[in-house]
C-alpha cells in the first residue's frame, strides 16, 4: 500500500505535463482564465478560510495554526458561535483521505459501484455476482442488506438510493430495473420473497421494441423519478408514483453511458455518450425533442457525469485519459454543434494509443482539463469532493490502474494517488462529513482510505 501528494498551487492552473505516465496535469483554456473564472473562483470561496478569521487573529495570509483557528471561532469571528462553512471546509478539506487501505469485505466477483449515502450511515457496494450489500456505517460496517439481484445481465451497472434511503434502484444491461426498500427489514433480500423487490419496465414505452440495457440511473432530489441513459442511444423518465414510463429521448448517436440531475430541481438534465457529446436537456422545453445544448472537447467517449449541484457546472470523465470541467453558460446549440473526435480506437481491448495524447479536440469547449489516471475496459467514474467537509476543492476518480486519484480543482495537481487495490477500481464514494473514502475493485475488495494529514500548521493561500 502507498500514496503520494503533492503541494496545494497558489495558482490557478499548472503547465500542462505528462499524463497517464505517472504525472498529472491540467489543461485550461486562455479565454477561461480571463472571463470565466468564477468557478474557480467561487472554489477558493467555498473552501478557504474568511478575511473575519485573518482579522480576528490578527495575522496576514502565510502559516496559521489550528490552535489560532480555534481561537478564532472561540471569540465568535463569524457572528455565529461557529465556523463558516468556508472555514470549516477549509479545516475539514486539509484532511485528505490518503491513509489505508482497510479492507472491509470481500466477494468473489468484481465491484462495479460504490456510494454513501447522503448523510453518510449506510454505504451500498454492487458486484458483478448477483450481489448488492449495503453496509451500516456507523455500526462498524455490519451488512444491513444483502440483496440478491434478479434478471441480471452480465454486471450491475449503477445504483443509486432514494433521498429519504427508504428505497434502492439498481440497472444492469436489461430494460428492467428493480426497485427494494432499504428500511429495516430482513438482512437477506431476495426476489418478492422476504422484500419488496420489484421491477420496472423501461421498454413499455411505444417507441420501443427491442430490448436494450442501462448504464446510469438517478433518483430526483423528491425521490418521485429515476432518469436512466441506455445502450439504445436514448434517455428515459420513469414517474415512480404513476408507476409508469414518462418519458423516452433520441438523446445521442451511441451508448448513453451517464445522466445526472443538475440540480435539486429536476429541470436539467446531463448526459454523456460514446459519441464523445455531453448535452444538457431542459426538461420545460422538450416540445422539439432537440438538447437545450451541446458540449464538445472530449476525443472518446464519455463514461461518467457528475453535478456540482449549482445547475450551472460539471465534470465528466472520458475514455481520452481525461476529466473535463465544463460551464453549461458556454455551450452551443445543436446546429452549432460537431461531434469531431479522434480516430477510432476501442478502450476494452488495448491501451491508449501514445500519439492520441498529443491530440486536442478542434472546439473544445471544457474550462479544464485533468489528466493522470487511466479509464480503460470499464465505464470509470468521477466525482466532486463533498461540497460540506471540502467546498468540493477536489476531484477524484477511480483507475484502470487500481489505484484512486483525487486532483485539486483549481490548480489541477495530483493531491493523492491510492494505491492499494490489485486491479481496476470502477468507483469510489468519498465520505460527505467525515475524511474518509471508499473504493471498490475489480479484485471484490471494498476498501477504506482515512486522513493522514496531522500536522500542527497549515499553509494557508
Amino acid at each position: 500500500m502507498g500514496y503520494g501528494m503533492s503541494r496545494l498551487e497558489d495558482e490557478y492552473y499548472e503547465p500542462e505535463g505528462q499524463d497517464t505516465d505517472g504525472s498529472s496535469s491540467v489543461q485550461v483554456n486562455d479565454d477561461f482564465s480571463k472571463l470565466h473564472n468564477d468557478i474557480f473562483h467561487m472554489t477558493r470561496m467555498r473552501s478557504g478560510l474568511s478575511e473575519s478569521i485573518y482579522k480576528s487573529i490578527g495575522t496576514n495570509r502565510g502559516i496559521i495554526s489550528m490552535a489560532k483557528l480555534l481561537s478564532g471561532r472561540e471569540v465568535d469571528c463569524s457572528g455565529k458561535g461557529m465556523f463558516s462553512s468556508g472555514d470549516r471546509a477549509f479545516v475539514r478539506g486539509r484532511y485528505v483521505p490518503m491513509n489505508g487501505p482497510e479492507f472491509l469485505d470481500m466477494m468473489d466477483s468484481r465491484a462495479y459501484v460504490s456510494q454513501f449515502s447522503a448523510d453518510g450511515t449506510l454505504f451500498v457496494a454492487g458486484f458483478q455476482g448477483s450481489r448488492i450489500r449495503i453496509y451500516d456505517v456507523d455500526r462498524g460496517w455490519i451488512v444491513h442488506k444483502d440483496i440478491h439481484a434478479r434478471s441480471l445481465r452480465w454486471t450491475i451497472s449503477d445504483v443509486s438510493l432514494s433521498p429519504d434511503q427508504r428505497y434502492l434502484v439498481y440497472s444492469s444491461l436489461a430494460p428492467i430495473i428493480h426497485i427494494v426498500n432499504v428500511g429495516n427489514a430482513a438482512r437477506e433480500s431476495y426476489a418478492n420473497v422476504t422484500d419488496i423487490h420489484d421491477g420496472l419496465d423501461f421498454s413499455q414505452h411505444e417507441d420501443v421494441q427491442y430490448a436494450f440495457g442501462i448504464f446510469s440511473v438517478k433518483f430526483s432530489s423528491d425521490g418521485r423519478e429515476l432518469v436512466a441513459g441506455s445502450n439504445d442511444e436514448s434517455i428515459y423518465v420513469y414517474d415512480l408514483h404513476a408507476n409508469k414510463l414518462t418519458l423516452r429521448l433520441p438523446a445521442h448517436t451511441s451508448d448513453v453511458n451517464t445522466v445526472a440531475f443538475a440540480d435539486e430541481s429536476g429541470h436539467l438534465i446531463y448526459s454523456g455518450s460514446d459519441d464523445t457529446l455531453c448535452k444538457v436537456w431542459d426538461r420545460r422545453c422538450l416540445s422539439t425533442g432537440q438538447a437545450a445544448g451541446v458540449l464538445t472537447g472530449h476525443l472518446h467517449g464519455i463514461t461518467h457525469i457528475d453535478s456540482r449541484g449549482d445547475g450551472r457546472s460539471f465534470i465528466s470523465n472520458g475514455k481520452d485519459q481525461a476529466i473535463k470541467l465544463w460551464d453549461i453558460r458556454k455551450m452551443m446549440s445543436n446546429a452549432d454543434s460537431c461531434a469531431d473526435g479522434a480516430p477510432s480506437w476501442d478502450y476494452r481491448y488495448s491501451r491508449y494509443p501514445k500519439h492520441h495524447k498529443q491530440l486536442k479536440h478542434p472546439h473544445d469547449q471544457s474550462l479544464a482539463t485533468y489528466r493522470g489516471h487511466s479509464v480503460l475496459r470499464t465505464l470509470i467514474r468521477c466525482y466532486f469532493s463533498p461540497a460540506y467537509s471540502t467546498g468540493q476543492k477536489y476531484i477524484y476518480t477511480g483507475s484502470y490502474d487500481s489505484n484512486v486519484y483525487i486532483y485539486d480543482v483549481v490548480s489541477g495537481s495530483q493531491v493523492a494517488k491510492l494505491n492499494g487495490h490489485q486491479m481496476a477500481i470502477r468507483d469510489c464514494s468519498w465520505h460527505p462529513i467525515e475524511p474518509a473514502l471508499v473504493s471498490s475493485s475489480w479484485d471484490g475488495r471494498v476498501a477504506k482510505w482515512t486522513s493522514a494529514r496531522d500536522e500542527e500548521a497549515y499553509d494557508v493561500d
